[in-house]
C-alpha cells in the first residue's frame, strides 16, 4: 500500500450528491473530497453552496468540486440539473440522494404536489431516473439514498399518497422516508442484471439545522434533544461507507444503520407497495 492509497481511494471517481452544502451532505462531500473523488454538489442556494465548496477545497486540497443548482420542489429544475450533469460527464460512479425537507405547514409546489412528498420522494425518484444511464456507464455504479428511522411513522395508502386527508408535517415526513426505502427496493429490483446497486440508510438523528424549516413544536423538540443527537460528521459515516467500501460492492436493495444492514418496517419491505409507489411516481412526473 503506498502512502497515498487511503486518500486516493475514490480517485477519478465522480460523485453527485444532493443537499451537499450543509449538515450530513457537507460532511459526506468533505470526506469524499478527502478520498480524492471529483464531486458535483447539487444545492438550492448558490451562496451557501459556494461558501461550502470553498471551505471543502481549503480543508482537503481537492479542487475538483463543481456546483449545480436545483430546487428539488420544482420538477423543471430537476430536469435542468440532470441535463447539465448528463451533458458534462460521461459517467457517475456514485449518486447520493441526500437532500431533505421538513414542512411547517401544508404547502403545494408549482407542480401541484404536496411539498414534502415532492422534495423528499419525487426529488430522489426523478433525479435518479434522469441520471441512471450515466450511473450505468460506470464500472460499478452505486446509488445511495438517505432515508430515516422516521419511516416507521409512515404508512402507505395509494389513495392518500400525498396526504390530501389527515395531513401533518411529521406524518408527511415519515411517509416520505418510507417512500425512500420503497423506492430503493423497487430500483434495486430493476437493477439486478446491471452493474449498479441501490441502497438506503438511516443517518442517526442528526444535530443540524434541518428542523428549522419545521413548526415551532419540531424546532423546540430538536433544540431540547440536540445534546442527545449525533453530529453531522457522525451522521455522514454510513453514507461515506456505502459510497466507498468494497464490502458493500455487491449489496443491493438494503437498508443500513450504523454501517450495518438493518430491518426496516414491514410495509417498507413490501414489494407490491414498492412497485405501486413506482407506478404512481412515474405518472406524477411524466417520465
Amino acid at each position: 500500500m503506498n502512502k497515498h492509497s487511503k486518500s486516493d481511494l475514490m480517485h477519478n471517481k465522480l460523485v453527485v450528491i444532493t443537499g451537499a452544502n450543509s449538515g450530513i451532505g457537507y460532511e459526506t462531500t468533505k470526506a469524499l473530497a478527502q478520498k480524492g473523488a471529483f464531486l458535483v454538489m447539487v444545492c438550492r442556494n448558490e451562496d451557501k453552496a459556494e461558501s461550502a465548496r470553498k471551505e471543502i477545497i481549503e480543508e482537503t486540497g481537492n479542487s475538483g468540486i463543481e456546483i449545480v443548482l436545483c430546487d428539488f420542489s420544482i420538477q423543471a429544475e430537476i430536469h435542468q440539473a440532470a441535463e447539465k450533469i448528463n451533458e458534462h460527464y460521461e459517467k457517475i460512479d456514485v449518486l447520493i440522494n441526500n437532500h431533505g425537507f421538513l414542512a411547517s405547514e401544508k404547502e403545494e409546489t408549482v407542480d401541484g404536489l404536496e411539498k414534502t412528498f415532492a422534495v423528499n420522494h419525487i426529488g430522489y425518484f426523478l433525479f435518479t431516473k434522469l441520471l441512471l444511464d450515466k450511473v450505468k456507464a460506470a464500472d460499478s455504479g452505486r446509488i445511495i439514498s438517505v432515508a430515516s428511522e422516521a419511516h416507521r411513522a409512515g404508512t402507505f395508502d395509494p389513495e392518500n399518497i400525498q396526504l390530501r386527508e389527515n395531513y401533518s408535517p411529521w406524518k408527511a415526513y415519515g411517509n416520505s422516508k418510507l417512500y425512500n426505502i420503497l423506492f430503493t427496493k423497487e430500483l434495486a429490483n430493476r437493477l439486478v442484471d446491471t452493474n449498479v446497486t441501490a441502497n438506503c440508510l438511516h443517518p442517526g438523528v442528526v444535530a443540524s439545522n434541518f428542523a428549522q424549516s419545521g413548526s415551532w413544536i419540531m424546532k423546540t423538540l430538536f433544540t431540547i434533544g440536540k445534546p442527545f443527537f449525533v453530529s453531522p460528521k457522525k451522521g455522514a459515516e454510513t453514507s461515506i461507507y456505502l459510497a466507498t467500501s468494497p464490502e458493500v460492492e455487491n449489496t443491493n436493495g438494503a437498508y443500513f444503520r450504523n454501517k450495518k444492514v438493518a430491518t426496516p418496517s414491514s410495509i417498507a419491505r413490501d414489494p407490491k407497495a414498492a412497485k405501486k409507489l413506482w407506478d404512481i411516481s412515474e405518472k406524477l412526473c411524466c417520465v
